[in-house]
């Protein structure tokens, strides 16, 4: 069951990433559930961080 659930995280994550990376606002966020949503904004700020670190165009 934790592995489920960690790939639920990983996903939301990596999911995260591609909206911060496409520049999507973080208030587009899907999730409702507090854990995965925290995942998901994670991946966001540092999509956002490599963005203006010229890491990403």
């Amino acid at each position: 069951m934790k592995r489920q659930k960690r790939d639920r995280q990983d996903r939301a994550y990596a999911r995260g990433y591609q909206a911060g990376a496409s520049g999507r606002s973080k208030d587009l966020c899907p999730y409702q559930n507090l854990e995965v949503k925290s995942e998901w904004l994670g991946g966001w700020r540092e999509a956002i961080a490599d963005k203006q670190q010229g890491l990403i165009r």
